[in-house]
């Protein structure tokens, strides 16, 4: 096996505190929060405006690694699922997906709209969300 080394470009600022309290879904309650880019990637901002829909790759930084199977959503009552079958962020490697929408940029620090992630969630990587007409 291969190791690859990632270098984390910034962080999540929520009041999102306590990952057992945090929305499965960014649209069960999830916050406005904030995305904190280290300074050197600002010119990585270039061309991201409020109103874009970016994906945000995020490491679920407290997520189990050794997870490979659960019940969806915790609930003992359903069939035990595989992880990668699911959006559990228990998995071996506990990478965050998020679609989010961008509501203001000022300077390397992006506010956006409902993002389940929980505060200091370290991010990865920002993409732009293709559409058709892209």
């Amino acid at each position: 096996m291969t190791d690859y080394v990632l270098r984390p470009i910034g962080h999540v600022e929520s009041g999102l505190i306590d990952p057992a309290a945090a929305p499965r879904q960014p649209d069960e309650g999830a916050p406005e929060a904030w995305l904190i880019l280290d300074e050197r990637y600002a010119p990585a901002l270039d061309g991201v405006t409020a109103g874009m829909d970016l994906l945000v790759l995020t490491w679920l930084d407290r997520a189990d690694r050794d997870t490979l199977a659960i019940h969806r959503r915790g609930d003992v009552g359903r069939a035990i699922t595989g992880v990668f079958a699911t959006r559990a962020p228990h998995r071996p490697n506990p990478i965050g997906l998020h679609h989010i929408h961008i509501l203001a940029v000022a300077g390397t620090r992006i506010h956006v709209g409902n993002l389940e992630a929980v505060d200091r969630t370290p991010i990865l990587d920002i993409k732009p969300l293709l559409t058709p007409d892209r």
